[in-house]
């Protein structure tokens, strides 16, 4: 163990490397901003730092978690930082993260601001977590921040969802001695053996939230054992119950001197409350004998609004958290059937009266003749006769939201992860800053200018080994082909002029009589170590008719 005098935010950026990270990714932002300075400034490694890892800034946080994913993606662990209002813009691949089978530990470092030092809003990142349903961890001091950054990597991978780690402004921005503990290597190159764990199609996505429901006990037990949520009953007055989290806990044990003195030596029970989902038995216990109960908690009032729901009160409540009404799902008249304690409804099937088959699923598939079905074939042969893997995995096909995810599924089976839009390009950033040697990204034209723009800048930024393939249909299809907001003709001076290198920016015909032309031209831009983006292009056929059509009616 050595001794180091640390910024909070130091401390959890030391934490992550200590933990094994191989990639961090960030967005500046008053109070986060000394986490992922730290991160840089070490990521060459040193004579105490013995591997290195990558650390960049990103367009902005959305691009910095969607890169971050890519890392875990490919089986190693990431870091992402931002402040509390920067959860904002990376809520849609948060909010999604949690149903995906994170395989390399994911973190997500937010630090909160409460008193708005230098923030538009008093905004508390625990409701985010709770939001998402995955586990936040509330360091109280420097050396929490340092310790609970690496579990925050075991627990993400024990589990498989993302952690949000939550810093404050008085933590992030003050300075004390931690003791460190040894470091653990970085994860190998490790792609995840389901990649329908990474694909949040519909089917595969609710499939995936149940598993995230059936997490919810194991997260609970987790919280429960914590030693960070520590109750202390023993000798205390429990007719007062205090609750304290994070510096809320600092600041109660600076006046537990004059309280005391002032409530004539008596010591009120107490909770302090470290990590999260909330503790339940344990507030039950503090307060199974309190008259009152005080809540001392930096930021919104997270737990004292939980507080009527978790004591107990004359009113016996049911619905979805005991069971009563299925907890996913939509509601119909059935479900609420069983929740009202009634019997089944008669009908045509319960009485036997009808006996239907079993029928096949019919998913839904592309278009016959829809020119991604050309493209995605186009990328198969491209990707069988690039180098075999030595010894890892070589390869990484990030998809993204569109009519094109269906390519997923076969008779394509493509892209190994859809998970919101804008985060193929990210994905396969961080795929390839993590070991990935052939990374691609997949995204539509609309897609592409919807959320794909900010990521492309910074794999342009960093000059990326990876390829980007933009099908471009012209039209925003799934939606019922709505015109997109840049024509077909404006993306190469777009691109050119975001600073991709104009050899390496390829326009293809997306037709089945070029295939094997088309495959050639790709594999060579794949195998570019360097950013690449390849466009192909073929107007969509629903759009084709719709055309044609308002053309002979004119």
């Amino acid at each position: 163990m050595k001794e180091q005098a640390l910024l909070g935010d130091e401390a959890a950026a030391l934490g992550a490397i200590h933990a094994g990270l191989s990639a961090a990714y960030g967005y500046p932002g008053t109070p986060s901003t000394e986490i992922m300075e730290y991160l840089i400034e070490n990521a060459a490694g040193n004579a105490h730092i013995p591997e290195a890892f990558h650390a960049s800034w990103c367009t902005n946080e959305k691009t910095a978690l969607e890169a971050a994913l890519g890392v875990s993606f490919a089986g190693r662990r990431a870091m992402v930082t931002m402040k509390h209002v920067g959860l904002n813009v990376a809520s849609d691949p948060f909010m999604n993260s949690a149903l995906l089978g994170i395989k390399g530990g994911l973190v997500i470092a937010v630090a909160d601001d409460p008193g708005m030092h230098s923030s538009q809003n008093e905004q508390d990142s625990r409701f985010y977590a709770a939001f998402a349903m995955v586990p936040c961890l509330e360091p109280r001091n420097q050396q929490e921040a340092y310790s609970m950054t690496r579990e925050a990597f075991d627990l993400s991978e024990k589990f498989q969802v993302p952690v949000l780690l939550r810093m404050t402004t008085r933590l992030s921005h003050a300075r004390a001695q931690i003791k460190t503990e040894p470091i653990r290597a970085q994860n190998p190159l490790s792609k995840a053996g389901d990649k329908t764990q990474w694909m949040l199609l519909p089917a595969y996505a609710r499939r995936n939230y149940v598993a995230l429901i059936e997490k919810q006990t194991g997260f609970l037990e987790w919280s429960a054992a914590h030693p960070s949520n520590k109750l202390d009953l023993d000798g205390r007055d429990t007719g007062l119950g205090v609750i304290t989290s994070g510096l809320g806990g600092n600041y109660y044990e600076e006046n537990l001197e004059d309280f005391v003195k002032s409530r004539s030596g008596k010591i009120p029970a107490r909770l302090h409350i470290g990590v999260y989902p909330l503790p339940i038995d344990s507030i039950r216990r503090l307060c199974e004998k309190a008259e009152r109960v005080i809540v001392i908690e930096e930021g919104q009032p997270v737990i004292e609004e939980r507080l009527r729901g978790i004591l107990p009160h004359s009113i016996t409540i049911n619905g979805k958290l005991d069971g009563t009404i299925n907890r996913t799902g939509e509601l119909d008249p059935d479900v609420v059937r069983r929740g009202l304690a009634l019997p089944p409804r008669p009908g045509a099937l319960s009485a036997g009266a009808v006996t239907l088959p079993n029928l096949p699923g019919r998913p839904p598939q592309l278009c016959t003749g829809c020119p991604h079905g050309d493209s995605y074939e186009t990328i198969k042969k491209a990707v069988q006769e690039l180098d075999p893997a030595e010894g890892h995995p070589n390869t990484a096909i990030n998809a993204d939201i569109g009519c094109y995810a269906l390519g997923a599924t076969p008779p394509y089976s493509v892209p190994e992860s859809i998970v919101c839009m804008g985060a193929s390009v990210g994905m396969a950033r961080g795929a390839a800053e993590t070991g990935i040697k052939y990374a691609i990204g997949v995204i539509g034209d609309s897609t592409f200018l919807h959320s794909g723009i900010s990521s492309l800048i910074d794999a342009i930024a960093a000059d990326t080994p990876m390829t980007l393939i933009i099908l471009d249909n012209s039209i925003v299809a799934m939606t019922g082909c709505q015109q997109t907001m840049v024509g077909s003709d404006k993306f190469r001076p777009l691109i050119l002029g975001l600073g991709l290198k104009g050899e390496h920016l390829i326009e293809l015909e997306a037709k089945r009589q070029f295939l094997e032309e088309n495959a050639a031209k790709l594999k060579k831009e794949i195998e570019y170590r360097g950013l690449s983006v390849v466009i192909f292009q073929r107007e969509c056929l629903e759009a084709f008719r719709k055309r044609k059509k308002s053309e002979k009616s004119k």
